[in-house]
């Protein structure tokens, strides 16, 4: 995946306290990055918060993630954090997500997500509404699986 691949990044500085004792982040904070890059992603997409999502009854679960490690970040380096939606399944949605200090590409991620029925916590058709949206902002169309 290249950089210009994305069309929404989110910037973040490394905190003292994401630093192990080598002065690098450790692993379990990129998970966190992702996190916090992917609900910018969601707000400047316009689609209903996750409060909105819970009071309609059906959210969006976390169902896999996966970090790919290819050079640490360090305290107080600005890293820039891609996201874009990749695909498409009947009730899942799966994004990836890259990390970039400058043009230096550090982690590779991807994350999927099942929208289901909080109620009955199964999964049930992932809008074509937001399909919609989320193909539209993307650099690269999102595919069907």
């Amino acid at each position: 995946m290249a950089r210009e691949d994305f069309s929404f990044f989110h910037s973040l500085r490394v905190r003292w306290a994401e630093a192990d004792m080598q002065g690098i982040v450790f692993n379990g904070h990129y998970l966190t990055y992702f996190d916090v890059a992917f609900t910018e992603y969601w707000r400047s997409t316009g689609l209903p918060s996750v409060l909105q999502q819970a009071s309609d009854g059906r959210e969006m679960f976390a169902r896999k993630a996966t970090i790919e490690y290819n050079a640490p970040a360090r305290f107080d380096d600005v890293l820039d954090i891609g996201v874009r939606c990749a695909g498409f399944g009947r009730t899942s949605v799966r994004f990836v997500l890259e990390i970039f200090r400058g043009d230096q590409h550090l982690i590779s991620g991807e994350l999927v997500y099942v929208y289901a029925d909080t109620a009955v916590r199964k999964g049930v058709p992932f809008p074509e509404e937001w399909r919609a949206v989320l193909s539209r902002v993307e650099k690269v169309a999102p595919v069907a699986a």
